[in-house]
């Protein structure tokens, strides 16, 4: 008993020095971004970085105003997850309830094999493909328009298609598994009180399982806001207005882009881009897991 007792201590002292290491990142995570991003709103003006809209750090009179920035990044990441969570729930539901065993492993395992595909792939694939296609289409669209600049397909389109592509293997995975943990009990009573096989999986199993749909709905959520490499390539890469043809940049593509070369005032104030882009997040991820608590009483 004795010995038995040690190695329970011994491994609750491990699990709770791990917990204090997670705590202890974020923490130092927070503090540092605090620290680095602050100055700069004092210098530049939190009216003037966040309530203007022209981006030019080099010139004889710089400017930092990240307002279309913001918008790119919220707008990009909504279209993404409206677009990708109804079909990863359909490609789930088809999995758990409808493909039998072979079909479902097929599917499965591509799903994984999507997963683990590196971003910058996914980035020269929209090169490669995306963005010849939306630059036909965009020629069709503003054909003898002379005000319109071209971007050769590198727009806010192409970014919110990559990006739903992206988020798909994170929410499919969660809703699948969230999907097959719902009591066989449960459709069981639904089909034995005449529902169809239709509305058993939309009336009850769905329901049962919002739980651990919206927790996928976070993660991929926290994916689009946090992918860099993938837009910087296909979505242009201009400070632009979001509109779906417009050369545009997001928050993390900002970073990536110019956090090389800068220095002085412009290094600073990329690092308080960097604090806002984790504070969207945090306030993103907070508000969801809300939804989810609610969702769960």
């Amino acid at each position: 008993m004795r010995k038995e007792k040690i190695i329970e201590r011994s491994a609750a002292a491990v699990c709770l020095l791990c917990a204090t290491m997670a705590i202890f990142a974020v923490m130092a995570i927070s503090i540092y971004l605090l620290l680095k991003g602050i100055p700069a709103f004092k210098e530049v003006g939190i009216g003037n970085l966040l309530g203007q809209s022209v981006w030019q750090p080099t010139a004889a009179q710089p400017a930092y105003g990240v307002q279309y920035i913001i918008l790119t990044s919220l707008l990009a990441t909504c279209l993404s997850v409206v677009i990708a969570v109804p079909i990863a729930l359909l490609t789930a539901v088809f999995l758990t309830e409808m493909a039998n065993k072979m079909l479902a492993a097929i599917v499965a395992d591509a799903v994984e094999l999507l997963a683990a595909v590196p971003s910058v792939i996914y980035g020269l694939l929209g090169m490669i493909l995306l963005n010849p296609c939306l630059y036909k289409l965009e020629k069709v669209c503003f054909a003898g328009d002379k005000t319109h600049q071209f971007t050769g397909g590198a727009n806010l389109l192409a970014a919110v298609i990559v990006l739903a592509i992206m988020i798909l293997p994170t929410v499919i995975s969660v809703s699948t598994a969230s999907l097959r943990s719902v009591s066989a009990n449960l459709r069981a009573a639904a089909l034995a009180l005449g529902s169809s096989e239709e509305q058993t999986i939309f009336r009850v199993v769905i329901p049962a399982a919002k739980s651990g749909i919206l927790t996928g709905i976070v993660l991929g959520t926290g994916r689009a806001l946090g992918e860099a490499m993938a837009i910087n390539m296909v979505a242009g890469g201009t400070v632009n207005f979001p509109l779906p043809f417009n050369s545009v940049r997001t928050l993390t593509t900002q970073l990536v882009s110019e956090m090389s070369y800068a220095s002085g005032l412009h290094r600073r104030v990329l690092f308080t881009v960097g604090l806002i882009l984790y504070v969207f997040i945090l306030l993103v991820n907070f508000a969801l897991l809300r939804a989810r608590k609610k969702v769960n009483v």
